[in-house]
């Protein structure tokens, strides 16, 4: 296995939890590949607000009650995180970006805006700044609506798997959807972007954990 000890990687992430943040078994597995591949990582969120808090057993909103995305994003980075905001494309070989509703609901706001959603000013201007640099992004689940929002003037190739509704979405913001099965990934050589479905598809952890360590693997390999 090829080491990649001089990479530096930007995770991003989104909250703790699938349904108002980063989901965590994508996220682990994001960093597990990084790591074993010997790469450095560099976790960070934006420092704002939820859009809301869900109740994980109920799978209700918790009415009244507010967190922060860095906050509880450092529970998974173990406190070791940044602010997005404070974090530049020269610091980085690569960024990814693991999915969870947060993606589509703190870093962006496509969960209740869909084509039309705004993307968070940090999260936006990094992105840019990588594809601008030739430095390879990783998107992950949900999470390429982003890069199709983001960048969709360069018309990036990305997968979410093969639900119909979000396909459409993305190609409506300028991007190409390919259906890919979650042990699959989607290469894009020229904008050097790569996706892969996870739990859009599921299902179940073993499942998205091929598809995570293929999607890193390809992203340290042309970083």
């Amino acid at each position: 296995m090829a080491n990649f000890s001089d990479k530096k990687v930007g995770v991003v992430l989104a909250g703790s939890g699938v349904y108002d943040g980063s989901e965590i078994h994508e996220a682990v597995l994001t960093l597990l590949a990084l790591d074993e591949a010997g790469a450095q990582t560099v976790i960070m969120a934006p420092d704002v607000e939820q859009m809301h808090v869900i109740d994980h057993v109920k799978g209700d909103v918790a009415e009244g009650e507010k967190r922060n995305v860095l906050t509880e994003a450092a529970r998974i980075a173990r406190g070791e995180i940044r602010n997005i905001a404070d974090v530049t494309e020269g610091e980085l070989d690569a960024l990814v970006f693991p999915g969870g509703y947060g993606a589509a609901k703190n870093l962006c706001t496509f969960a209740t805006e869909g084509t039309n959603c705004s993307v968070n000013s940090d999260v936006e201007r990094l992105v840019k700044a990588m594809h601008a640099a030739g430095k390879p992004l990783g998107f992950i689940c949900i999470a390429p609506t982003l890069g199709a929002k983001i960048l969709g003037e360069h018309h990036p190739t990305l997968t979410i798997g093969n639900d119909k509704g979000t396909a459409e979405a993305i190609e409506s913001m300028g991007g190409k959807h390919v259906e890919k099965p979650v042990d699959e990934i989607v290469v894009d050589e020229k904008n050097k972007i790569v996706s892969t479905p996870a739990y859009m598809l599921g299902p179940s952890i073993a499942f998205v954990a091929k598809g995570i360590r293929k999607c890193v693997n390809k992203v340290l390999e042309i970083s």
